[in-house]
């Protein structure tokens, strides 16, 4: 059996959870994001006190690593790290963009078998971050950062319908006229990154703590505040 810690604050909603063999025991939401520093210790001293649960019993901590907020990811991995550091336990990293498709698979029904998954996540702008998957989580577009335009994905969409998801995806669908994209709110599932880490725990793929960073995908850009118009 196995009791991972997961975090994840990678996007506007953050959350917490304690989970067995994949299944969640009890998760803490947080909605506003200028918060998630201290919403991550807090979240887990309340869920040490409702599950019973002690960081000494855990066997591993799992963070999604991004792509994601700047300062999001960085408060993410910080956190996990330390606790790892500390308690003497592996780290495991997810990507944001897997699992959100890992989500979206939980939450489909009905749907064609070989419908492409694209989870997309505002970069702000025009650009997202994205990836396409297919519904057994294997990568058809690795993750990367792309600006919109009209003929995005028209190559995947030439031969697949793909779901389009995520808060990045309101900008595509209004400029998307593509007969093969649809468009569907996917809800942040914490069991989709539960399922994950365990997978990853029972495969033993852990992250190198001392060398593991945040997964930003592009170079920070600094808003410059003095800047004359």
């Amino acid at each position: 059996m196995s009791i991972i810690l997961n975090i994840d604050t990678a996007s506007e909603i953050a959350h917490v959870s304690f989970a067995k063999d994949g299944m969640i025991v009890e998760v803490m939401f947080s909605s506003s994001q200028k918060e998630h520093a201290s919403f991550v210790q807090t979240a887990i001293q309340q869920l040490e006190k409702t599950t019973g649960i002690k960081l000494s019993q855990i066997d591993a901590v799992a963070i999604t690593a991004g792509p994601g907020s700047y300062t999001g990811l960085r408060v993410g991995m910080a956190s996990a790290k330390g606790l790892c550091y500390a308690l003497q336990k592996p780290l495991i990293a997810i990507n944001t963009l897997q699992m959100m498709a890992k989500a979206a698979i939980f939450q489909l029904k009905n749907v064609a078998k070989d419908l492409l998954l694209c989870p997309m996540m505002d970069a702000r702008r025009m650009e997202v971050f994205t990836a396409i998957y297919k519904q057994d989580l294997q990568m058809v577009l690795k993750p990367c950062a792309i600006i919109l335009n009209e003929s995005s994905f028209n190559k995947e969409m030439h031969t697949n319908e793909v779901l389009f998801f995520g808060n990045g995806a309101l900008k595509w669908e209004k400029i998307c006229e593509h007969t093969n994209a649809h468009f569907r709110q996917i809800e942040n599932d914490p069991t989709a990154l539960s399922q994950l880490s365990n997978s990853h725990f029972v495969k033993k793929h852990f992250a190198n703590l001392a060398y593991s960073e945040p997964f930003y995908l592009k170079d920070f850009q600094s808003i410059n505040t003095n800047k004359k118009y």
